[in-house]
């Protein structure tokens, strides 16, 4: 993506050379600090720029520079603030949210942003022909998912409500104490629904509308310029109702998935901001007095999805089996080198208020114990199983790892296959895998951003497995109020899903990146949101 491989190595070398060349020339950086422009990189090319249909981190990087939230965050406390809603109150159940939007907000067509677009909107996103992966984000809503299953085409079942123009009411199925984190994600993000009917079918995917010239947007920046491969440009929106305390005058955004292509052109002047570092250049820049490595907290785990449709690994047993055979402290001690931790369950251990259930690290004995109850004691009869993974040189170096331990302790053989992301993602959602190396950053501070994953009608499950059991507990847990005992329930879904393994857990991870010191105000939350007023360049 942007240009590839040696190409683009080329086009940044020359380009610096060509600056470095004259006294009186500098860097691109250099150039955009003074002008108040962001250069940075979202590693991959995005897919979609629709709010309702992204589903990948590059996207979810670029997503809140064009469309505005109900609510923001405080960058020190990651408490709620206002942004599209001024205010909102909470019922003393906890079941019914009314937000109050400003009479400012506007689209960027000059259109007033209204309750009935954030209503529109939600529409959108759970209506079946879009076949959003998202939308069973909005089940805590009532009637939600009846009408998103079909069980009802009349969406005023759906506990949602304008009184007024300015008034929005949103009524849940149970007391959801995340309610206002979760609203700061993409899908979440009102979409002029108006403007992509003039295009096409707002109802279904492939509607032209995420082009400049067509995508009306409700943030604090506009759609200047895509060219795929290349960059996404936006610009300062003239109607953003905070526009005023809005201190970037554009953003570049590059989809460079090679993260040592991206640390060169970072070096060479072309960037402010990367979007991971090569594991190889850790130490060196713990010890560069640039102070550019930058270390942030981050409520993400690796993990393999495996196909539970297709045999061999329609097996628990071999699940399990190569699960518990993965060395997952050798990883984080001699591969990675950020401050990642041995993941042995899902959910991380720094979500407030929960304790995910305690799993072995690594188990040989049992391992090669499951491995002869499904048939294939030392590997034999086993054909060949195959990881595919995203083009990354930390994912390389993690999979090459855990196939050397699946070959040398279970007498498994692996063979390993790398794509671009879109294909990757595509081949993820047609179960066009065998073992898939994935991740999930939390979306909100709860155990229920991740083991929501794996119910049966999850849009992000993608490994065939489903449990009657596993959805119980979760809709218990979302019946329960106590905190104490919602979370006991939750650990107990966690552990019957560990334990039929339809994933296999790798390691927590840190968000490991550069920036430069002429970055300002740059505070994203753990779960890497980015508020866009926020930053500036000085």
């Amino acid at each position: 993506m942007f240009l590839r491989g040696p190409r683009l190595l080329f086009f940044l070398v020359a380009t610096a050379l060509s600056l470095s060349s004259c006294a009186k020339r500098v860097s691109r950086v250099d150039e955009a600090t003074r002008a108040g422009i962001l250069h940075i990189g979202v590693g991959s090319e995005p897919s979609d720029l629709d709010p309702h249909l992204a589903t990948s981190l590059s996207e979810a990087r670029i997503i809140p520079a064009l469309f505005d939230s109900l609510v923001s965050f405080d960058p020190s406390t990651l408490a709620p603030i206002p942004a599209l809603a001024e205010r909102w109150t909470v019922s003393p159940d906890g079941l019914t949210y009314t937000f109050y939007l400003r009479a400012t907000a506007r689209w960027s067509n000059g259109d007033p942003l209204t309750a009935q677009d954030c209503i529109d909107s939600w529409h959108r996103i759970l209506t079946p022909t879009l076949a959003a992966d998202y939308a069973y984000f909005f089940y805590l809503i009532r009637g939600a998912e009846a009408f998103h299953k079909g069980r009802t085409t009349d969406f005023s079942t759906v506990g949602l409500a304008a009184p007024d123009a300015r008034t929005l009411v949103v009524q849940s199925t149970h007391p959801t104490p995340y309610f206002l984190q979760i609203l700061l994600n993409s899908p979440w993000r009102p979409v002029h629904v108006r403007s992509i009917a003039a295009v096409g079918d707002a109802y279904r995917r492939g509607t032209p509308w995420t082009r400049p010239g067509h995508m009306v947007t409700s943030g604090p920046f506009v759609l200047k310029a895509w060219s795929v491969n290349q960059h996404v440009i936006v610009e300062k929106s003239p109607t953003y109702w905070d526009r005023a305390h809005v201190r970037l005058n554009a953003i570049h955004f590059y989809p460079i998935d090679s993260v040592d292509t991206e640390e060169r052109a970072f070096r060479a002047g072309q960037l402010h901001l990367t979007y991971n570092l090569s594991l190889s250049k850790v130490t060196a820049y713990r010890r560069d007095p640039s102070g550019a490595l930058r270390i942030d907290p981050y409520v993400n785990t690796f993990f393999f999805r495996f196909n539970t449709r297709r045999a061999p690994l329609d097996d628990a047993r071999l699940r399990r089996a190569l699960s518990l055979a993965i060395d997952r402290e050798s990883i984080v001690q001699r591969i990675l080198l950020g401050g990642q931790q041995a993941a042995t369950s899902f959910v991380p251990p720094n979500i407030p208020g929960y304790t995910p259930p305690a799993q072995p690290a690594r188990d040989l004995a049992t391992a090669r114990r499951l491995l002869a109850e499904s048939g294939h004691a030392e590997g034999r009869g086993l054909p060949p199983i195959e990881i595919l993974y995203n083009n990354s040189d930390i994912n390389r170096q993690v999979t090459e790892s855990i196939q050397e331990m699946w070959r040398r302790d279970l007498g498994v053989n692996v063979t390993l296959q790398n794509q671009e992301y879109k294909v990757v993602f595509a081949n993820r959602r047609s179960g066009q895998y065998q073992i898939l190396l994935s991740d999930w950053v939390a979306d909100y501070l709860d155990p229920t951003t991740f083991l929501d994953l794996w119910r049966s009608d999850s849009g992000n499950n993608h490994t065939g497995w489903t449990s009657p059991a596993y959805d119980a507990l979760m809709r218990r847990a979302d019946a329960t109020a106590d905190p104490a005992a919602r979370s006991t329930i939750l650990a107990q879904a966690e552990a019957l899903m560990l334990t039929a393994a339809p994933i296999a857990p790798i390691y927590f991870n840190t968000h490991i990146y550069l920036i430069r010191p002429e970055v300002r105000g740059w505070h994203p939350s753990p779960m890497d949101h980015i508020d866009y007023r926020q930053p500036w360049l000085e």
